[in-house]
This record gives C-alpha cells, sequence and structure tokens, in this order.
C-alpha cells in the first residue's frame, strides 16, 4: 500500500476562494503571492489542523502568521497551525 493511498484531495471552493482574497486584501500575504494565499484558504476552508510549508517568506515566519491568523479567524474559520515539517515533528 502506497503511503499516499489515506491522502484526501481537496478542492478550490468558494469559500477558500474568499479566504485567499481576503490574505491578499489585508496584505497578510503579498500581491503577488495569489497561489500561497490560496494554499492557505484551501487549508482553513476545509478545516486542516496543519499547513506544512517551506515558505518562511510568505507564510511561515512570525510576522506572516499572525496576520493570516487574524485575517482567518476575523472571517470566523479556525487557522491551521502554520509551520515547516521540523517544527511538526517538534510539536508531536
Amino acid at each position: 500500500m502506497a503511503i499516499t493511498a489515506n491522502i484526501e484531495n481537496l478542492s478550490i471552493t468558494e469559500e477558500a476562494q474568499t479566504i485567499a482574497e481576503q490574505l491578499l486584501s489585508a496584505q497578510a500575504v503579498p500581491a503577488k503571492s495569489e497561489e500561497d494565499a490560496l494554499h492557505i484558504g484551501i487549508a482553513a476552508a476545509d478545516g486542516i489542523d496543519f499547513l506544512l510549508t517551506w515558505n518562511f517568506k510568505h507564510i511561515n515566519n512570525a510576522c506572516t502568521k499572525a496576520a493570516i491568523r487574524r485575517v482567518i479567524e476575523g472571517l470566523g474559520y479556525q487557522c491551521p497551525e502554520l509551520c515547516s515539517p521540523e517544527e511538526l515533528r517538534q510539536i508531536s
């Protein structure tokens, strides 16, 4: 059995797009980083607990994480924990 056999594919929903647009509008994610905003929006809309990323520039850094959390929680969603794989290993 392949490791990926139980990994669910997530869709780009209207909710995810709205969250992404708000992240960009609030400048929590830079305007030229639409894909990053959508990545976060999909995770938040689907209630994902952790969003693993190596993107320390636009997602996983102290300034952007706080801004991203404010926007997502302001929209009534729970913000996924934004972290690198190494950081997740330290959590568990």
